[in-house]
């Protein structure tokens, strides 16, 4: 007990902000110059989970580390160290550029969590981040708020790699809204548009903190979604699915109805991004064939 007393007296002496995580990556100490750095205190913190995202980490190209890799979390799953230069969110909305050492944390062999230490880079700090609002205007379709094409290739492209390295399994849901010129043809441009922005809303407001949706283009969505097995994944195409079919689109004194089909694959060895979504492609337009608004997947073929 002592001894931990004075360890602890040591950490929060430092200059450097200290904290640590178990292996669910829940927040177990905020030294006191992580409070200083990021404006957060310890009791606002410990309990929290780093993918609470407070600090919403960015990296030098502007990617939110926990959609593209946590360094944090892969230290925990393979115990190497890991550097990085990365910015923060202080609490007041700015951001601050720091330099973060990574450490997993072991008891006899056994990883049961990870340390980070955290210095700042520079004395600059950047009022709402310039970094942040270009990222959001290159990573974010601008009519549906969700991932444009650009982030969801950089996503995928993450999850590939995560599968090869650690056979973390997901699956790839390709969406096309059925029958989608009609609202243009029919009612107008903008009819189509309020068709966009409330399917995207309804999937949106449903998904999980891991899994990203986003607008490949024109009517066409897709999905990547962590997932344990193939039954998973058509589980939660389907669900999509029935999302799209509630969804009704208000379009002045109009209530529009919207259907979609869709197509489910699986991650496999072998795999790259081109081959990945042409298979989930290829089963989009399977239920196209089928009659529309259903869902296709791997176990059909």
């Amino acid at each position: 007990m002592e001894n931990e007393k004075l360890y602890l007296e040591i950490i929060n002496n430092l200059y450097e902000g200290v904290y640590f995580v178990d292996t669910e990556r829940k927040i177990t100490l905020w030294n006191s110059a992580a409070e200083d750095i990021s404006g957060y205190t310890a009791e606002e913190m410990v309990g929290s989970y780093c993918h609470d995202n407070k600090l919403s980490h960015v990296d030098k190209d502007g990617r939110q580390l926990c959609l593209f890799g946590c360094p944090l979390s892969a230290s925990v799953i393979d115990g190497h160290n890991r550097k990085d230069e990365v910015l923060l969110k202080h609490k007041n909305g700015y951001r601050v550029p720091v330099k973060i050492n990574i450490f997993p944390l072991r008891e006899e062999g056994k990883i049961v969590g990870a340390i980070e230490v955290f210095t700042q880079n520079s004395p600059a700090v950047y009022e709402e981040s310039l970094i942040e609002k270009l990222s959001s205007l290159a990573m974010v379709d601008q009519l549906t708020g969700l991932a444009n094409r650009r982030k969801l290739e950089s996503f995928l492209d993450y999850k590939l790699r995560e599968y090869n390295r650690f056979a973390t399994e997901f699956s790839v849901v390709f969406l096309d809204i059925d029958d989608f010129a009609k609202f243009n043809n029919v009612y107008g441009h903008d009819a189509g548009d309020e068709v966009l922005k409330s399917v995207s809303k309804s999937i949106r407001l449903s998904m999980r903190a891991n899994d990203l949706f986003g607008r490949w283009g024109g009517e066409e969505f897709i999905g990547v979604f962590d997932i344990k097995n193939e039954h998973e994944a058509v589980l939660i195409a389907e669900k999509v699915r029935v999302l799209i079919e509630r969804t009704e689109v208000s379009y002045g004194e109009l209530k529009l109805s919207v259907t979609a089909s869709l197509g489910v694959t699986t991650v496999r060895s072998g795999d790259d991004m081109a081959k990945i979504i042409k298979r989930a492609d290829a089963l989009m337009y399977k239920s196209k064939q089928a009659g529309k608004n259903c869902v296709n997947s791997d176990g059909q073929q």
